[in-house]
């Protein structure tokens, strides 16, 4: 098991998609968190000035907040994809025989992939707080003003949420590729479902009948999104709103987290890989 887990880590680490998906998750973070508000409290498109507008919401007393406020909707696809991409591929290529042929048993191997998933899901974790760190710092000295830095427990709850986060959209990333044996429609269903499905339930739906706003207390995006605006997210993020309580919202991510390894583990003991 040690030995099949360092191998899968060698495996994401020299992908160059997974490179590339950090790079578009930093970037999107840093883009739309940081940049878009500094330059906002700059003046409008027309040249007006905003009276700082967005100036707050970019200083280091927010970083635990403005680290994960992307992980119910933007960050999380990109988490998905990594999922999809460390499983679905060994089907794309064919490599699932020559794999197994070399001794782990299907259990081990998957329980590799899903453990060198979860390092690689925290590795974005703390890339995105720390690019974070040095960009509200530079804005903060850039603005002259103080740079109070969020306790360390609360860094620490953060980091904890959005690893949770995170490895949840990608375990639902690992079971998508192994039900449908591949990588172009597992992401293509997976970014169905987060960017448009969930926020088609959340902004449409649920106003409208009850059962569906009653429903939304136990799906993975508005769970998500509860707990990111626990822990000073901003409501204006696509996906963040306070609809459950930060424990409930704990125990539902949890739970889908080992729903979506258990059911993948389980399609893939028993199933061909062929």
């Amino acid at each position: 098991m040690l030995g099949s887990t360092r191998a899968e880590i060698t495996k994401l680490v020299r992908r160059p998609a997974s490179w590339l998906l950090l790079a578009v998750a930093v970037v999107l973070s840093l883009t739309f968190t940081y940049l878009v508000p500094y330059a906002g409290a700059n003046g409008t498109a027309g040249g007006a000035p905003s009276a700082g507008r967005g100036i707050a919401q970019t200083l280091p007393d927010q970083l635990v907040g403005n680290s994960i406020g992307g992980f119910p909707v933007f960050a999380g696809a990109i988490l998905l994809i990594l999922g999809v991409l460390a499983v679905g591929g060994e089907y794309g290529w064919g490599t699932w025989k020559t794999l197994l042929a070399q001794g782990p048993s299907r259990l081990a191997v998957y329980g590799a992939k899903v453990a060198a998933v979860a390092l690689a899901s925290l590795a974005i974790v703390l890339a995105l707080f720390a690019a974070g760190a040095v960009t509200s710092a530079a804005i903060a000295a850039a603005e002259g003003a103080p740079a109070h830095w969020p306790p360390a427990a609360d860094l620490l709850a953060g980091i904890g949420a959005g690893w949770l986060m995170a490895t949840m959209w990608a375990g639902l990333g690992v079971v998508l590729a192994v039900a449908l044996r591949g990588v172009a429609l597992p992401i293509g269903l997976g970014l169905v479902w987060l960017m448009a499905v969930q926020n088609l339930l959340s902004a449409i739906a649920a106003p409208l009948l009850d059962w569906v706003a009653a429903l939304q207390r136990w799906l993975p995006g508005p769970n998500a999104g509860s707990l990111a605006a626990s822990l000073g997210a901003t409501p204006d993020t696509p996906g963040v709103a306070t609809l459950v309580g930060d424990g409930h919202a704990l125990a539902v991510m949890a739970g889908y987290l080992i729903l979506f390894v258990g059911i993948g583990g389980l399609l893939l003991s028993r199933r061909d890989i062929a």
